[in-house]
């Protein structure tokens, strides 16, 4: 009897083992949603650190800014890269949802940038410009049209507004601002005059800010701070293991390396 409770309490031991061994290889590893440019190449770049601290990264892609905070928000990604703060306060204001940032890693500078028209001087009366449609980007396009002295916004409108055509107070060239989904503005350049279109999505486009770009954002104003990517998770969570251990990763010397080296200031760490 003593020998098969002996058998019996090893046989138990082992499947134990088996199964704290298995659930630190669950716990090993983290699911991020991100867009697919610079996102996603970037997060790629930091799973090479990762998988020496023996963490897989797996980078789910995604070309809306809706999904992958819903699946924050419902758990099946453990956290994504693809917004700055301003969007992300006001998708959670709209939807209800608990998401937090847990570090800020780059900036990607707004651009201006060329359709039917190639100059800025050549804008004139009816010129269509489209624009982002979402609260916070295209706050932050009406701010770029109204630093190059395209319109002026009523007084009080700042980064931290969610401005609309509406709020444009004067429109001295009667230009026509075309509110669009963010992600179409650069398709559709050829049917515009010009368009103001986000970083990641001039990326995707072959554009570059820092060269094909008509104007771009001042670099010493707020934007780099205000538009700054931040990577994302549930509240709750951000002391999570894998998931510091991703942020160290993307604030390391070799992501800032990587960064300049690759997008030639159409990305800017902001680590």
């Amino acid at each position: 009897m003593k020998k098969i409770i002996a058998i019996a309490l090893s046989l138990l031991l082992i499947v134990s083992i088996v199964g704290c061994t298995k659930k630190t290889e669950e716990t090993k590893s983290i699911k991020v949603g991100a867009s697919v440019t610079p996102h996603a190449e970037i997060l790629r770049e930091a799973a090479k650190i990762l998988e020496k601290d023996g963490i897989t990264l797996e980078v789910i892609e995604y070309n809306d800014y809706v999904q992958p905070n819903t699946a924050v928000e419902d758990g099946s990604l453990d956290a994504n890269y693809f917004q700055h703060t301003p969007y992300l306060n006001t998708f959670n204001a709209e939807n209800g949802t608990h998401i937090v940032s847990v570090g800020a890693i780059h900036y990607e500078p707004f651009g201006i940038y060329a359709g039917k028209v190639s100059s800025l001087s050549d804008i004139a009366d009816g010129t269509k410009i489209g624009v982002p449609n979402d609260g916070s980007n295209e706050t932050r396009a009406l701010l770029l049209l109204q630093q190059e002295g395209v319109i002026t916004l009523k007084e009080g409108i700042d980064a931290s507004s969610n401005a609309t055509i509406l709020d444009i107070a004067e429109n001295p060239k009667n230009v026509e601002i075309i509110e669009m989904e963010a992600a179409q503005i650069a398709k559709a350049l050829a049917d515009l005059d010009l368009g103001v279109i986000n970083g990641n999505y001039a990326i995707q486009a072959g554009l570059n800010a820092g060269t094909d770009a008509l104007a771009i954002e001042d670099a010493s104003g707020t934007g780099a701070q205000t538009y700054a990517n931040v990577l994302c998770v549930k509240e709750g969570n951000e002391n999570d293991a894998n998931v510091q251990a991703l942020v160290k990763a993307l604030t390391s010397e070799e992501i800032r390396t990587f960064i300049n080296d690759t997008y030639q200031g159409a990305v800017v760490p902001i680590f």
